[in-house]
């Protein structure tokens, strides 16, 4: 089986079609590659041939590399890995330049071939690289399709030509989002911005390439870089406006990362150090960074989280074998405030009937208008019609009535966090369903073994936690009562599916497995400040780990009064066994003093009548104040760090969860945790289990037994193996 077939019609326009088998997305992989590189080399040796269209025989033209490739160019290269990836990417250069040369003459520029690219939908990574060194690309009129070049997003970045080549297409303001950020674009924005050449009717995509190339002449084939005199758009470095943009990009580099995502530092120098050289020199150096970081076990954590593990999660992973499809019908939303509006959005977007219900026909038109609130937004930017608007609204009701519910083979009940509540909506929604309907329950910290009580089934109920807010955030948290069945779970993992979103399975405990981890984060930023740690040094200290917000900036977003109420319910669970902390009392003043956060404007923060967050309220260092032997940065940042790690590590110890490549997932998409690190079980790996225990016991030893090491870790420590070693998947070999 190929993965490229090869064409020539009557006119003498060769198309090669990538057509990976078996597949939906085209990847790209060691074999393809090969063949890629011989059809090319066909093409250019057939003087029959006039010139060459290079598309896609699936409605997508490619999803980027099978990163699989990268662990296998490292392995071919035995006790000498660094070499052989970089030998592996001067391959790709090989061929994307042979593309790009197309068999002109190097004095002249002439004689070469005219070749296009055709992309149908989506190009990503090397399925834009690819076409970026064609001599023109055309994209199908698609506004589902989504191009550029998203490899910063895993931990690497675009390293088979294309950072070399945008970077001389276009100047450094313009090309910065999409390389910096990962920016993806629809083929009319991508147009506009120089990303393709020619936006047409899907159903002219191939005639209307194969037309240019027919067409076109050596003047239209010759990229600029190849013509003398050629200058960087913006300006060389060691031009003053070029100066000035390069010194620019390095302190947004290192605003955005902190200094701790090598693939971004890396890609700067990549740009830098090219833009001073001849293009085929700049490949070159391309390829030296870009090996240097997929070298960086930074790059690999971040890889196995956000590709591998990521993806197999999201295609089933942990699904109960043996249960048939289990895919959402009919789904009814109980309570209509900002998350069951959230989650009747997300569900109506993707085709499924939706019943909103509430208390009152006043509470559900609210829930109504809040999702036709988020439309008109999508509308406002472009990403959604109006006839589109209509066509979702169209599958919601928004009722009071129970009977509305009649025929719902999914319910998701987000209701006040109160178990009474919760169980008499549980019962007069059950009154309502079908024996095979499951029940589900969106709670962030309520034990679900005690919430199935209410329902008429415990095995068919079950915890779906989505994260605020619903249509941003991507991780869902799928709880598992003590008695939850199987259906249960695949339902619950089959609606995620599709909403499209990214599930994690764990079992019943209070706090489950993201709220347990995120909340020492916060209290041990909160516990500092009563010990008369410079509240900026706790804030600081946790950007500089890679976190988005900082302890005291997440407690404001959260709500202070919501952390009371967590408190508070957290007491009554435990009685005797519940342990105070520090951290207790600077929330139940700021309680009192009514700094509920973000919500009211008043909190850890300080904010102006806009909303906006204007730094850290004052009154923190005189009501806490400074004092004079404050903690050093690093003490600071390994009590951040350690809080949200040991509690993984427990969960895993537990049973509460059940596979690591979970935890890492949804500490990274849940919470922000260090995604450089690729989440804590992958940082536990990455600085080793006994450096950890090192650090572990010396926290515990001067700020107490929160900080002792789980059984699991010191053991990993003592046998010198890594989390992933032992408990992680089986990998593969790639092919």
């Amino acid at each position: 089986m190929t993965d490229f077939h090869y064409d020539v019609d009557g006119d003498g326009v060769a198309t090669i079609t990538w057509d990976l088998p078996n597949k939906s997305m085209n990847v790209l992989n060691l074999q393809g590659t090969a063949e890629l590189d011989g059809l090319v080399d066909k093409a250019l040796a057939d003087d029959a041939v006039k010139g060459v269209v290079i598309t896609s025989g699936k409605k997508d033209f490619a999803g980027g590399m099978d990163l699989n490739v990268i662990k296998k160019m490292a392995e071919m290269a035995g006790d000498n890995p660094a070499q052989g990836l970089f030998d592996g990417i001067m391959n790709f250069h090989r061929i994307t330049r042979k593309i790009e040369r197309a068999g002109m003459d190097p004095k002249t520029n002439k004689g070469g071939k005219p070749i296009a690219a055709a992309l149908p939908g989506t190009a990503l990574g090397i399925g834009y690289e690819i076409p970026l060194s064609c001599h023109r690309i055309f994209a199908a009129d698609n506004p589902k399709a989504k191009i550029g070049l998203p490899e910063i997003m895993v931990g690497i970045f675009p390293g088979a030509g294309g950072t070399t080549r945008l970077s001389r297409k276009m100047d450094m303001m313009t090309v910065s989002p999409i390389l910096l950020q990962g920016k993806l674009h629809d083929p009319v924005k991508a147009q506009k911005i120089g990303l393709v050449d020619e936006v047409v009717p899907a159903d002219e995509l191939l005639a209307k390439a194969k037309e240019w190339v027919l067409n076109a002449t050596d003047a239209d084939i010759v990229k600029p870089w190849d013509q003398k005199g050629f200058k960087m758009p913006g300006g060389a470095p060691y031009h003053p406006a070029g100066f000035m943009t390069y010194v620019g990009a390095s302190a947004m580099v290192h605003s955005n990362t902190q200094g701790v995502y090598p693939a971004a530092k890396a890609m700067l120098s990549a740009i830098y150090e090219g833009a001073q050289v001849p293009f085929d020199t700049a490949i070159k150096i391309e390829a030296r960074w870009f090996t240097q970081v997929l070298m960086n076990p930074s790059s690999s954590a971040m890889i196995n989280t956000l590709f591998t593990s990521k993806q197999a999660l999201e295609k089933g992973a942990v699904r109960p074998a043996g249960v048939p499809d289990m895919k959402v019908k009919k789904l009814g939303v109980l309570g209509a405030g900002m998350m069951g509006a959230g989650i009747a959005f997300v569900s109506a977007k993707v085709g499924i009937e939706v019943v909103l219900l509430d208390r009152d026909q006043e509470a559900a038109d609210r829930g109504y208008a809040t999702v036709e609130g988020l439309l008109d937004e999508g509308v406002k930017r472009k990403k959604v019609t109006p006839e589109k608007k209509a066509e979702i609204l169209g599958r919601l009701t928004a009722t009071p009535d129970y009977a509305a519910l009649k025929g719902c083979d999914l319910i998701v009940e987000a209701v006040f966090e109160d178990p009474t509540v919760k169980a008499g909506v549980t019962k007069d929604a059950e009154a309502q369903l079908e024996a095979d309907a499951i029940f589900a329950t969106n709670t962030s910290t309520l034990p679900i073994t005690e919430l199935a009580k209410a329902s008429r089934d415990d095995e068919r109920y079950i915890g779906i936690h989505f994260f605020s807010p619903v249509h941003k955030m991507n991780l869902v948290e799928i709880i598992k009562g003590k008695n939850t069945g199987d259906d249960a779970v695949a339902k619950a993992l089959d609606y995620v599916a599709q909403i499209k979103k990214t599930p994690i399975v764990v079992n019943d405990e209070r706090f489950f497995y993201a709220n347990r981890c995120i909340l020492p984060y916060v209290n041990e930023g909160i516990t500092m400040l009563a010990e008369g740690v410079e509240p900026a040094l706790i804030e600081n200290a946790a950007k500089l780990l890679g976190m988005p917000l900082g302890p005291l900036q997440l407690a404001d977003e959260v709500s202070i009064d919501l952390s009371v109420k967590i408190i508070k319910a957290t007491q009554a669970a435990l009685g005797d066994d519940y342990k105070a902390t520090e951290a207790e009392g600077i929330l139940f003043k700021l309680f009192e003093e009514e700094r509920m956060g973000r919500k009211n404007n008043a909190g850890f923060y300080a904010y102006d009548e806009k909303g906006k967050r204007i730094g850290i309220w004052e009154g923190l260092r005189r009501e806490w104040p400074v004092t004079e032997d404050a903690l050093d940065l690093t003490t600071v940042q390994h009590r951040l760090a350690m809080a949200q790690v040991l509690e993984a590590v427990r969960s895993f110890e537990d049973g509460v969860l059940m596979d690591i490549r979970e935890g890492d997932v949804a500490a990274i998409l849940g919470w922000g945790f260090m995604p450089w690190s690729g989440g804590p079980f992958s940082w536990l790996d990455m600085i080793g289990a006994e450096k950890a225990v090192e650090i572990c016991d010396g926290l515990t030893k001067t700020y107490g037994e929160r900080f002792t090491t789980p059984k699991m870790l010191r053991d990993l420590a003592a046998s010198g193996e890594t989390f992933y070693g032992k408990f992680g998947p089986k990998v593969e070999k790639a092919a």
